[in-house]
């Protein structure tokens, strides 16, 4: 009887890395998915998404870049890209151009009206700062981490 429940609780032990507390992954997600639902309020009122909004981030930064460099800066892939900047390029925040070096590279460029979008939006990390209650210590030491397993997933 004892060996039948000795094999009993191994095989219950196996199944430890299935339980919902065992996975890094899941508070990860949670609260990603939490940050972006507190960005909404901010965000609905400049009218962007999340991800329009990253997109606009960088682009406020570079001015201009092509697809492919957005992708990689946002860990995005083209297929996620090519219908955010469609909704941009119609809300006439960007303008995008085949390059004309080689027609396969489409190039990214601010606008002014996207450009003066950036006034409305400064305000938006402060807004932020508010919503997530950890020092700014812990906070570098997060950024840190999460870049750590960025750089590691070969993106």
């Amino acid at each position: 009887m004892s060996g039948s429940n000795n094999r009993k609780n191994q095989t219950e032990a196996s199944y430890d890395s299935l339980l919902l507390q065992n996975q890094l992954c899941f508070p990860l997600y949670a609260c990603a998915k939490e940050i972006v639902r507190r960005y909404k309020p901010f965000l609905d009122e400049i009218d962007l998404t999340y991800t329009q909004y990253i997109a606009m981030m960088v682009l406020w930064e570079e001015k201009s870049v092509n697809v492919k460099e957005l992708g990689e800066k946002l860990f995005l892939d083209s297929g996620t890209l090519t219908p955010l900047l469609k909704i941009l390029e119609k809300k006439q925040y960007v303008k995008r151009e085949r390059s004309q070096t080689d027609e396969r590279v489409v190039n990214i460029t601010i606008t002014e009206k996207g450009l003066s979008l950036r006034e409305k939006a400064v305000s938006i990390p402060a807004q932020m700062s508010g919503c997530v209650k950890i020092t700014k210590e812990e906070a570098q030491t997060l950024y840190s981490l999460l870049y750590k397993i960025l750089r590691q997933t070969g993106n």
